[in-house]
């Protein structure tokens, strides 16, 4: 069959974020801060994905990999080559953003092009700030190498004296507490220096204490893999497998090191023998600076110009300026649209719950939310007004353990009943669920979500979310809690699409709808918005449903490994990627159905793990004027022609382009929301 592999699209993927710090449309500040997700990204995927690909070398290296025809072992090598391509045109996109930024007066400087008056500035700044914050480590066979902080910003310094004959090599870990971007200003220009650079400018009163003819620094980062190894003791709580296993994480193998390309060759080769790496196979070249994802807070020197225009999430017009948001919802289903809405909706609700005497029990099930969270402390204040608040909290969510830990001590400690789902799998569902006493007797607000109850990243991600008091629905919901909080062993759903109990046979059904549709001759047809598209079977079905000659539209903005376009198999298939402003994100399923479309949200990508080792949760919504909603918001972003890239088997990453009048999706959506903001329902 057909494939793509699945970490060559998502290395296709971040080359889009790449393509938007080259983009010179987008603000000028901005493209620096694609630079930033683009490296962010980069040290997830080393840490996760090509962590696992190291795996299966040392399992079984003679498989052949799915979508790529060669072993582990060879594709990891395919990796690394596309991995150094890419990191050259980051520093092509780098450069020409400091060119740009001259342009406008704005200067990047090193500590080799400083006036006295700046050595002087940086010097004193070191002094008074930085001196007491940097803890250099002098490294020497009497004493162990020490252990480095994954993705930390390391210098590695090389001390020459005696005509360089002699040596010595210390290390210098950039420390974090600073910003990493200093501002100078001089005759009407700005200058920015990276924080590495003003360290190297002190070395000397760093080693003061040290006699040598030259001293130089040098920056490197290495990343380690991020699996979570958890134990099977049966006497240890999840929640304390789930701290030891963040603390060996800290310990794990290192999977890459990226270092400056002009760093001597005796100090790398000292590097890579104490960290156990081979040279060629995990190292990557590259310019004087890493950890660019530091460069998502690049400064924007106050001008309004390099940044994207300032967009306000828009009032919903139904629930805008209600007494009681509950009230509201049980006339009628109310559909959220993040981040062209307002998230603080969710957050007041939980409020308004929290308060009301008919309201007794709140549950919901997290995976992320913000560090210092209004949902979780508009729970605790629910359980201190006498509610029965149940909370599910996923302690597995990589890279926010330790902070879904801090949460769970903290309701805990206020009398919230935790749970924490099942051990063998991921709780990736969005889920509210309030009931309530009434005068006209029990109802239940459900909310069904596509993203996380994180009011920080809700400005950032695009997602979807259902507010419906559905009785089926509910009903249905409240049986997930049930299998979440151990209660319920078999459940069974006819309402909702929940993985890994229905979600394959679910989604096959409404496919062969279309498929049999067609063939009888009435309207057939599929759009799909996703994250991800890599489960070979849903593939398969998606393959079988264009040969029969149903046509499909695909909206996916990660990793997508079927090919469109292939005759006889995928030629009714046409698949497009969206980045831009904000990370699409909502899981949306249209289905023509004879004319009669459905309309399905869900928290699933299309990936083994979401169908077949998660709780994930979806479900129809049947108010015909939120498909409408749901119907523009899908064609808004399919006739999008500025930041959609065409998805095909070559992996080009080539812009849709066509005829007709230049059409950004998600600005359009900004003036829809807008607009219907303004005519309170």
């Amino acid at each position: 069959m057909e494939l793509i592999n699945r970490e060559l699209s998502w290395l296709s993927f971040n080359e889009r974020v790449l393509q938007e710090s080259l983009d010179e449309s987008n603000p000028l500040i901005e493209r620096m801060r694609f630079l930033g997700i683009y490296s962010n990204n980069m040290d997830e995927f080393f840490r996760v994905r090509v962590a696992y690909v190291r795996r299966m070398m040392l399992i079984d290296n003679l498989q052949k990999v799915q979508g790529f025809h060669g072993t582990p072992s060879e594709l990891f090598d395919e990796i690394r080559n596309i991995v150094l391509s890419q990191q050259k045109k980051m520093q092509v996109a780098y450069k020409k953003i400091l060119v740009a930024l001259e342009r406008e007066n704005i200067v990047h400087v090193n500590e080799n092009e400083l006036t006295l008056e700046q050595e002087r500035e940086l010097k004193e700044y070191f002094n008074l700030k930085l001196k007491h914050a940097i803890v250099p480590i002098i490294l020497n066979k009497s004493t162990p190498f020490p252990r480095l902080k994954d993705s930390g910003i390391y210098l590695a310094v090389k001390m020459e004296w005696d005509q360089r004959q002699k040596r010595r090599y210390a290390l210098i870990k950039i420390p974090t507490a600073f910003s990493r971007f200093y501002r100078m200003s001089s005759l009407g220009r700005e200058y920015v220096i990276l924080l590495d650079d003003i360290i190297r400018l002190n070395l000397d009163a760093i080693f003061s204490i040290f006699t040598y003819d030259k001293i130089s620094a040098y920056t490197f980062k290495f990343t380690r893999d991020a699996e979570l190894d958890l134990d099977d003791d049966i006497t240890v709580s999840f929640m304390e497998k789930i701290e030891k296993s963040i603390k060996k994480r800290k310990k794990g193998e290192p999977v890459r090191f990226v270092y400056d390309e002009h760093m001597p060759d005796d100090l790398l080769g000292y590097l890579l023998n104490e960290l156990n790496l081979k040279f060629g196979i995990n190292t990557i070249p590259g310019g004087k600076y890493h950890n660019f994802k530091d460069f998502m807070s690049f400064p924007s020197f106050e001008r309004d110009d390099f940044v994207f225009e300032k967009r306000t999430p828009k009032n919903h017009p139904v629930l805008e300026g209600k007494r009681s948001l509950i009230k509201t919802i049980m006339k009628r289903d109310v559909l959220l649209h993040f981040p062209y809405q307002r998230f603080d909706y969710i957050v007041d609700l939980l409020r308004e719950a929290a308060i009301d005497p008919k309201v007794y029990s709140i549950k919901i099930n997290v995976y992320r939310v913000a560090s210092s969270s209004q949902v979780m402390n508009a729970l605790m204040n629910a359980v201190l007004n006498g509610k029965k608040v149940t909370v599910v909290i996923e302690l597995q969510a990589r890279f926010d353990e330790e902070n879904n830990l801090y949460w769970a001590n903290k309701l805990q400690e206020a009398g919230a009943i935790v749970s924490f789902g099942l051990e063998e799998l991921k709780v990736h569902s969005k889920l509210i669920q309030i009931e309530r006493d009434g005068t006209k007797g029990f109802r239940r607000i459900t909310y069904l979500g596509t993203g996380n109850f994180n009011e920080s990243t809700s400005r950032i991600y695009e997602d979807l979310g259902l507010l419906t008091t559905d009785d089926k629905i509910g009903d249905e919901v409240g049986q997930v809690f049930k299998v979440l909080t151990g209660e319920e062993k078999e459940p069974t759903f006819e309402e909702l699409i929940v993985s890994p109990f229905n979600t394959r046979a679910r989604i096959g059904s409404l496919i062969k709808n279309e498929i049999e549709n067609h063939q009888k001759g009435l309207p057939s047809g599929i759009r799909i918005k996703l994250n991800n598209l890599v489960d070979a079977d849903m593939i398969a079905l998606l393959y079988e449903a264009s040969r029969a000659g149903v046509k499909i539209e695909l909206l996916v903005r990660g990793i997508c490994c079927l090919i469109p376009g292939v005759e006889g198999v995928s030629e009714n298939i046409k698949a497009r990627s969206i980045v831009g402003r904000y990370l699409e994100h909502s899981r949306l399923m249209i289905f023509t159905n004879g004319g009669q479309p459905r309309y399905f949200l869900t928290s699933a990508d299309w990936m083994e793990r979401n169908l077949d080792k998660r709780i994930e949760v979806g479900g129809e919504v049947k108010d015909l004027r939120l498909n409408s909603e749901l119907d523009r918001v899908f064609t808004t972003m399919w006739k999008g022609n500025v930041k959609a890239r065409v998805l095909d088997g070559l992996m080009r990453n080539r812009y849709y382009r066509n005829n007709l009048p230049v059409f950004n999706a998600q600005d359009e959506l900004y003036k829809y929301y807008s607009e219907i903001a303004k005519t309170l329902v």
